[in-house]
């Protein structure tokens, strides 16, 4: 028996998920949530094969869950979304999730996923596989949370428009050797090489527009 656990902020969506669910073959339903806060405490009390999980949900998203859930239990999550985003896409991977298959799937396609994914595979809908390796081929794939501060994304942003380190000094009021110190960090933090790449970075994991 396969014991899983429904994560997804609609009440509606959730409850027709369980229904199909426990009428799957060697399927068990053994807890919900609303939010990735919530489901960091139903995974830890029920202990799943496995963790049905949306991205979008408020409190606690579905790629934050991944991290809190990962840390404190070895489970598989598969994400299951409506959100064909890169940024979702690529952050839910580099989280840690197992799968990821957007909500149109079929229940046979969803079934196939569960078992592969228990047995150790990856899954991905077919929507979304090219996605991944178009990422992987051009390098794409860095870590979700860098760890920027609120104002090395300021000095970041303004890198990104060109501005050079006397004008973000000026833009920003702080002083030139201060501006620098930021760049540094900022470069170190993204593992980039210059400016132009660490603002292309930046865009690819959704830091600034």
């Amino acid at each position: 028996m396969t014991d899983i656990v429904v994560v997804d902020d609609h009440a509606l969506f959730r409850s027709g998920l369980i229904g199909l669910l426990t009428e799957m073959p060697d399927i068990s339903v053994v807890g919900e949530a609303s939010n990735g806060e919530e489901a960091v405490e139903v995974v830890q009390r029920t202990k799943p094969d496995i963790v049905l999980l949306d991205v979008n949900m408020p409190v606690m998203g579905g790629v934050e869950a991944v991290h809190a859930i990962k840390a404190v239990v070895n489970t598989h999550i598969i994400m299951l979304t409506i959100s064909k985003s890169d940024k979702d896409l690529i952050n839910a991977i580099a989280a840690g999730a197992d799968g990821y298959l957007l909500k149109n799937a079929s229940p046979e396609e969803l079934y196939k996923a569960i078992r592969q994914v228990e047995k150790g595979l990856a899954v991905l809908s077919p929507e979304v596989t090219r996605q991944v390796m178009v990422a992987i081929v051009s390098d794409n794939i860095y870590p979700m949370n860098v760890g920027l501060s609120d104002r090395e994304k300021e000095v970041l942003s303004c890198m990104a428009r060109g501005l050079s380190t006397s004008q973000i000094s000026h833009e920003l009021f702080i002083s030139e050797n201060t501006v620098k110190t930021h760049i540094r960090h900022i470069l170190e933090k993204l593992e980039a090489r210059n400016r132009n790449e660490a603002a292309q970075k930046a865009r690819e994991l959704g830091i600034i527009n």
